[in-house]
């Protein structure tokens, strides 16, 4: 008995003897090189002025150039050198090439990729047209793959991270969201495929997948101002915590997952989602 008793307490880790590496190795992104998606807005901003905080020098792409530039604003007021500013249409199959190419002239090198680009639509099978799933599907999946695709020569070199932005719409079916659920389904199954496939040369690949988050997605996708302030409302109800979640509690997330923190954790599709996927009608 004395013997367990003696193993016990030298086996014990206490914060007397924790080195700075051992503390939560989120600071690990201080100066990685982190493209990020859909930078102008909604999570991607937030993960962008997140990142910037952490010290990680920032490749910005996004649509809006005005929005672009107010987020790296906010990353240069955290103190953060000035992020390297890619605007342009990811549909596109030269944005997309030129996105990498611009990251890894001015930087040398990749270390983390964000894809968090996205839009929301609404309709169901009897509305939404294929104008529709075309959209959706080319900007929340192939442009998602092909960015990645590009991205994982450079991540191979860093033995890098990947952190895709997907939804517990991917996980729970819901109505009148179809192709959004579909599209989020597949970058579910696109993340753990990836990983299995990275895997073996130490690439890390994961997704968060967020419930409903305090931004502007559902208003673009068609909401007025009371059926949004009503749609969050609901959110009592849909989250087992009671609220729908802010943009900051995703973005802690994803830095989480990029960074040395989760060095033992690939292939998750973690829900973000104050319960959500775990509740059930009653």
């Amino acid at each position: 008995m004395r013997h367990i008793t003696s193993s016990l307490v030298d086996s014990r880790v206490t914060s007397d003897h924790m080195s700075s590496g051992d503390a939560f190795k989120v600071s690990s992104l201080r100066g990685k090189v982190a493209l990020i998606t859909g930078a102008s807005s909604g999570i991607g901003a937030g993960t962008s002025v997140l990142f910037a905080k952490l010290g990680a020098l920032l490749a910005l792409h996004g649509r809006d150039v005005d929005n672009l530039n107010k987020t790296a604003q906010q990353c240069t007021n955290c103190g953060a050198s000035q992020p390297l500013l890619i605007p342009g249409d990811l549909t596109d199959e030269e944005t997309v090439k030129k996105t990498v190419e611009q990251t890894i002239a001015h930087y040398g090198r990749l270390d983390v990729l964000v894809n968090s680009a996205g839009i929301l639509a609404m309709g169901s099978i009897e509305t939404a047209d294929l104008a529709q799933y075309d959209k959706v599907m080319n900007i929340n999946v192939r442009s998602v793959y092909h960015l990645t695709q590009l991205c994982v020569p450079h991540l191979i070199k860093t033995k890098g991270s990947i952190v895709n932005v997907s939804s517990i719409n991917g996980q729970r079916s819901f109505s009148g969201v179809l192709v959004y659920c579909m599209s989020k389904s597949a970058i579910d199954q696109f993340t753990r495929c990836v990983a299995l496939e990275l895997a073996p040369k130490q690439v890390r690949v994961n997704s968060v997948c967020p419930g409903v988050i305090v931004t502007d997605i559902h208003k673009r996708a068609g909401l007025d101002e009371e059926q949004y302030a009503q749609f969050l409302a609901k959110c009592k109800q849909t989250h087992a915590l009671g609220r729908p979640g802010q943009v900051e509690e995703v973005a802690h997330s994803i830095a989480f997952l990029a960074s040395d923190a989760a060095s033992f954790i690939t292939g998750v599709n973690l829900p973000i989602d104050g319960g959500r996927h775990a509740m059930c009608p009653r």
